[in-house]
């Protein structure tokens, strides 16, 4: 086992609540964990040592809520929004349209040219979703294909009902035989909980035959407007729910009192011109928040989580360690993960190094490229 002693460093953002955010610090990791954090006057010896000359490292972006497994193109749907059409679930159709022509070469392809874009960017753990197929062989073959490039995959076949569909009948499908061919490739499904999507009902079926299958639960929730996502995800137990962009009171107690995390996706808001979630809200009544990209070609096509941090702060009133930690530590939460989103000993050697002398720039340079180095469970990316 080969040791490598990061030195050097100007502020190390651990999310360790014992460790905490250390000045002048460094970190060793072994065999792709992190094996000791702490003053850089204390370092231990180490096989190989790289000197980050006061630069800043934190814990690798975890991007919980992605959708990066489909082909194709919705510039002609973004222009006609900017022009002042809105935004409707309806657009997902022309997705599944060109994914489902598509080659597994192509849409692996797609794939892995996205997922490099993110980690080039910082981004060390990535969920996906199927989604884009909407037949139980299409959907097989986008889960299958997933498992092979990300960290995690979830199970969205219940995304839209395909046009001409009858919606019963395809919920009958999804939780069926659909769910039974991609259950042994996938950790988690989720549902569009959504006006347009799939209804209260709908989603308590979606949901309830993926928990009897033994996957975890995610939920698309509160994106349009107020509605049941929220209170179903928390009464089903479900790790996130995701966008909580409309919330009642009742939405924010029930996320408050729950271990359920808010997942915030303000780059698919700005790009529909929804308002932005709620984010002080959520924070101030107790809510674990993550923040994620949802990359995806419709709504959010972006893989940068340094833009949904710089919006977090700027535009939602998150302060910068609270959005730091919501794009990593609670970014694992939202995934279940205790190996990621942090820095301690035995974690995941998955470390960001900013050409910044610490997090803040992240905000106060908006739009400027500050990742310098990433590790990846100890390999370095770039």
């Amino acid at each position: 086992m080969i040791s490598t002693l990061i030195t050097g460093i100007g502020e190390l953002t651990t999310n360790d609540p014992e460790l905490g955010r250390l000045t002048d610090a460094a970190l060793v990791f072994t065999d792709g964990r992190v094996e000791w954090v702490g003053p850089a006057s204390s370092a231990p010896v180490a096989d190989s040592r790289i000197d980050v000359e006061g630069r800043a490292v934190l814990p690798g972006w975890v991007d919980s809520h992605t959708h990066l497994l489909f082909a194709g193109d919705r510039t002609t749907e973004f222009e006609a929004r900017m022009a002042g059409r809105p935004y409707t679930a309806g657009g997902i159709a022309v997705t599944v349209n060109a994914t489902r022509a598509a080659s597994d070469a192509d849409i692996a392809d797609n794939l892995r040219r996205h997922v490099a874009e993110a980690v080039a960017q910082g981004t060390t753990t990535l969920e996906t979703k199927t989604g884009y197929g909407l037949t139980v062989e299409d959907e097989l073959r986008s889960a299958r294909i997933a498992a092979q490039h990300v960290d995690e995959v979830t199970f969205l076949g219940a995304h839209l009902v395909p046009p001409g569909a009858d919606p019963d009948t395809y919920v009958a499908l999804a939780t069926g035989p659909m769910l039974d061919a991609v259950a042994p490739h996938v950790r988690w499904a989720d549902v569009f909980c959504e006006q347009g999507a799939f209804d209260e009902d709908q989603s308590r079926a979606v949901l309830e035959a993926a928990r009897a299958k033994g996957l975890g639960l995610r939920v698309h929730g509160n994106q349009l407007g107020e509605g049941p996502g929220v209170r179903l995800a928390v009464e089903l137990g479900a790790a996130s729910v995701d966008h909580c962009t409309y919330l009642s009171a009742a939405d924010v107690d029930a996320l408050a009192n729950s271990s359920t995390v808010a997942t915030l996706l303000p780059a698919c808001d700005l790009s529909t011109r929804q308002s932005l979630p709620p984010a002080r809200r959520l924070l101030d009544a107790g809510v674990t928040v993550a923040l994620a990209s949802n990359c995806n070609p419709g709504s959010s096509y972006t893989t940068s989580m340094a833009y949904c941090i710089t919006t977090a702060v700027l535009q939602m009133r998150m302060t910068i360690e609270e959005a730091v930690t919501a794009a990593t530590l609670n970014g694992a939460k939202a995934l279940r993960r205790s190996d990621v989103g942090h820095l301690s000993p035995g974690a995941r050697a998955d470390i960001h190094v900013l050409d910044a002398p610490s997090t803040t720039h992240l905000a106060y340079r908006p739009g400027v490229p500050l990742t310098h180095a990433v590790w990846r469970a100890g390999v370095r990316q770039r």
